[in-house]
């Protein structure tokens, strides 16, 4: 039935035409439905190329996408002035808020916004320094402790083997048997997990 059809349609092109035979769009459109049901098409056709239906095919395929996807102006909406003012006020309001949070926030007023767009029109609060390594030192020295093992080679060939711990924040102050008992206590310690 469709080699049937293929054939009259062709022979109307070329009784319609003199010399060489011009297809018009209706004819075009009519392979490239044709191409769409009948695989076998290429045995009947005699006045156009298969190659050439081909083409039309990507060229009224491309043409319908490109008509299909007109809406206008390209790219996403634009956002609302209103919600682009929430948005920065709610960052101003809330420092401590990320993203995330201010996108929530959105969401439960009624506004979906996507997560890019909030941090697209958030106000960016600058970060607090971070702390310098002289006041971390200084905050922590009462808990900061310095600890070495070494070896010392005697006189008389033996080795000595010294493991001393320093607190920073020990002053002078300091009750030396507090300090003494510390040590002891360490010592104790490393000697079980010695044993086990």
């Amino acid at each position: 039935m469709a080699e049937i059809l293929a054939l009259r349609q062709q022979l109307a092109i070329l009784n319609r035409t003199a010399k060489r035979p011009t297809l018009r769009f209706q004819d075009r459109l009519f392979w490239i439905a044709l191409a769409g049901f009948w695989k076998d098409r290429r045995s009947a056709l005699l006045i156009v190329k298969p190659e050439t239906v081909i083409k039309w095919h990507r060229q009224y395929f491309r043409l319908y996408w490109r008509w299909k996807s007109k809406s206008g102006l390209p790219g996403r909406p634009r956002i609302d002035v209103e919600i682009r003012e929430l948005i920065r006020r709610l960052s101003q309001e809330n420092p401590l808020w990320g993203t995330p949070s201010i996108k929530a926030e959105l969401n439960l007023l009624g506004f979906e916004v996507a997560e890019s767009t909030v941090a697209k029109y958030r106000i960016k609060s600058p970060k607090p320094s971070s702390q310098t390594w002289k006041t971390f030192l200084s905050n922590h020295t009462g808990d900061i402790i310095g600890i070495d093992f070494f070896t010392v080679p005697t006189a008389t060939f033996r080795n000595l083997y010294c493991f001393i711990i320093l607190q920073q924040g020990a002053s002078s102050q300091d009750n030396p048997e507090t300090i003494n008992a510390r040590c002891c206590a360490l010592s104790r310690h490393l000697r079980s997990r010695q044993t086990e």
